[in-house]
Order: structure tokens, then sequence, then C-alpha cells
């Protein structure tokens, strides 16, 4: 069953699961907070030895960048505010402290992944051919894994270009201009302190576990919760299945749907641990970057 049919039969046997779609207003709070927090964290950090500053940046540093990509993915299904254009330009806010102008190529990107999920040349959440012949072998696994961040940035800019729009040349514009006035008025470190941060972020950390355990699985599914503690640190993005069939259900009603709709989804797999997964894809032989389900794209 596809996410689609799995959609239309939770619907059909739990009609009510349709009234928790919808805008999260708490969450433009929260990202404001994490925003917050990871500036001053950074601006904090610059007086520490560098063993602590490289510590500070992994482990708490790399946990609320990830919280603040995935408020990101949050406002890239419109699920702050009921405007568009609201999400829109609260993402260029959420994104300052990653450094990156990514937020409106992103939702570009993210909505082929929902529309075309694992389908190539257009889901580019997919390892290219070249990432999937040079990162073989644990080593090769292992470093591909340390820099997930970097594969997620270059992949589409060199497999599938993102459209130039007003709103991805105000993402640059802004974010440019904002690393040079932090540059400027703060100095190197609290800049380097959110760079390591948004590196780490994305390779060797617990939290970053769901970049792999989303749809990597030897068995074929195609996508996998996992329903661990680690959830409350980013975003309920653990509750993946949950997530695909219904991309307009916010972060803090995504429990309440697995609980509304048990019996959809107790019986798929699931993972139990983030890191233990990672574990064993770095260190299982018949485990790869070939473990995810492709589809041919449509004629």
């Amino acid at each position: 069953m596809d996410h689609l049919e799995r959609r239309r039969a939770v619907l059909e046997a739990h009609p009510r699961a349709s009234r928790l779609q919808g805008v999260e207003p708490a969450s433009k709070y929260v990202a404001a907070a994490l925003v917050a927090a990871q500036l001053g964290l950074s601006m904090s950090a610059s007086a520490l030895p560098w063993p602590s500053f490289v510590a500070l940046s992994y482990v708490a540093g790399a946990t609320l960048a990830q919280a603040l990509f995935l408020a990101i993915h949050e406002l890239a299904h419109d699920l702050f505010f009921r405007s568009r254009a609201a999400n829109k330009a609260f993402a260029l806010l959420v994104n300052l402290p990653l450094l990156v102008p990514f937020a409106i190529a992103f939702r570009d990107y993210h909505k082929a992944h929902h529309d075309d999920l694992g389908v190539e040349g257009v889901d580019v959440d997919l390892p290219s051919r070249w990432e999937r012949r040079a990162f073989r072998g644990r080593l090769g696994r292992a470093v591909w894994l340390a820099c997930q961040i970097v594969a997620y940035a270059l992949r589409p800019v060199l497999t599938r270009a993102p459209e130039a729009t007003p709103w991805t040349a105000l993402n640059v514009a802004v974010q440019l201009a904002a690393d040079g006035a932090a540059l400027c008025v703060l100095g190197v470190w609290p800049i380097a302190f959110l760079l390591l941060s948004t590196f780490f972020a994305g390779g060797l950390h617990p939290c970053a576990g769901h970049f792999l355990s989303e749809h990597y699985g030897a068995d074929g599914q195609g996508t996998y919760s996992y329903y661990g503690p680690l959830n409350a640190l980013t975003w309920n993005v653990g509750y993946h299945v949950e997530h695909h069939d219904f991309p307009r259900v916010p972060w803090s009603r995504l429990r309440a749907l697995h609980l509304e709709a048990r019996e959809f989804y107790d019986e798929l797999e699931s993972h139990r641990s983030w890191t233990g997964n990672a574990v064993t894809f770095v260190c299982d032989a018949g485990r790869g970057l070939d473990d995810r389900v492709r589809r041919p794209q449509k004629k």
C-alpha cells in the first residue's frame, strides 16, 4: 500500500483524522526561540577553549541546527501560517543561523520528494549514481554519513538546478547580508560555531539519524517511522510514514494521527533507534546507498 492508498484507507476508517490537518500556531514561537538560542549560544561559545568550543557545537549547536532544519521542513508544508507568503518569509528568518540560503529552494525539492517519491531524476533526496558508486564499503558509507549535509546541499544543484524566483533571490540576499553583518559585528568565532554546528547536524549526530532512517531499509517498504525519544528534539519527524500519508498534519498532531489509526501503522516496519540504524548501515556488508525504493519517471 503506497502513501496515497493508505491515506484514503485511513480517512475511510477514521474520518476524524482529517481534522488533524492544518496550521499549528505555536510553531512560530518554538522556531523563534530556537533561532534566538542558537544565535545566543554562538556568541557565548566564542570565549571557550577550542575543545569545549567543538564539543558544545556538537552536543548543543548541532541539536539546535537540526531542529532549525526541521522547522524549515514544517514551513515548506505551510504549517506555521495560513498564508504561503508568510511561511516563506518566516523561513528566511529560521534559515539565518544555518548560514547557507536554502529555505526557499528546499520547498521545491521537498514538494517533488512528496509528489514523486523515489522517482529517478525528480526526487533529489535519492543518492545519485555517482554517490552509489563512490561510497561503497564500510569506510565509504561512514564517510557519506559524516558528510550527508554536503551531499544534500550539492546533489540538487548538480542534478536538477533550482528554479530562479524572486523568493530564491531574496533568500540569498537576506542570508548573505546577515552573514556579512554578523561577521563584521560579532567576528569570526560565532560564525565558525554556526558553521560547525550546521555541519555536525547533517553528519554523525544522533538527531541526523532521521535522514537515513526515513527511507533506507533492506526490505523495500520505502518509508519508515521511528517512535523514540529523539522525536521530542526534532519536530516529531520520526513519524515519517504518517507524515507522507498526511503532509498537512503538523508536527504537534502526528502522534495523535498515529494513535487514531494505529492499526495501519503498527503493522509496518519501523526503526527502534536512529543511531542503531546508522551503525547497521555502516557495518553490515549487505547495506548501502541502494537501499532505497526507486521508481522510473512517468511517461
